[in-house]
């Protein structure tokens, strides 16, 4: 009995400091630094958003597809943002895995998972690429949303017209317990205005 009892202990010993341990690389991972270095393949109804400026204006006539998602209430965007994390503490940063939400000037945008095991060495940085799908039809049909993104889009050719945006990240991680995963209480917030070159 003693023994059975040595190991149900010894057990639930090492169960909670793997706990502990993974809420302790998360909460270094919310003193990191965040950087939205760039936009990869920012697609908008399958149109290459790069493609869509013409001498700085928007080529109306090369969205026939946004303009039949606008009939069908369906504007499927696609991109990757990469974000950069840079861990300034003398402690490990780690997670393995997130939920995401993307918010433009509050409003959100997309949301969804991302199974990658990360972890950052102290004083070391790592480029995380998310993945975003959205149906982006609710923005796009507001007239002054629509002329907001048209204006941010068309300074990121031209450094004389740069625009930049507000983009909030929310994190959730998750820790694993044993087989599950559990989502960890709130989110890690990162707010940070981003330049319109970043789409170019």
């Amino acid at each position: 009995m003693k023994n059975i009892a040595l190991l149900i202990l010894s057990s639930f010993f090492l169960f909670s400091c793997g706990i502990n341990k993974q809420a302790n690389q998360i909460q270094t991972l919310e003193k990191c630094l965040y950087e939205i270095s760039s936009a990869d393949s920012v697609y908008i109804a399958g149109k290459d958003v790069s493609n869509l400026l013409n001498n700085k204006e928007i080529n109306i006539s090369s969205m026939p597809e946004i303009a039949l998602g606008y009939f069908r209430k369906s504007i499927p965007l696609k991109a990757r943002i990469n974000l950069k994390i840079k861990n300034p503490t003398k402690d490990l940063a780690a997670i393995n895995r997130f939920e995401y939400l993307v918010l433009v000037k509050g409003q959100q945008l997309a949301n969804g998972t991302v199974n990658q095991k990360v972890s950052i060495e102290p004083g070391d940085s790592l480029t995380v690429p998310v993945n975003v799908t959205a149906n982006v039809y609710q923005i796009l049909s507001n007239g002054k949303t629509m002329q907001q993104i048209v204006e941010f889009m068309r300074g990121g050719n031209d450094a004389a017209t740069e625009k930049k945006g507000l983009i909030t990240l929310k994190i959730k991680p998750t820790i694993a317990v044993g087989q599950k995963l559990i989502n960890y209480p709130g989110y890690i917030t990162i707010e940070k205005e981003v330049s319109s070159k970043i789409l170019f």
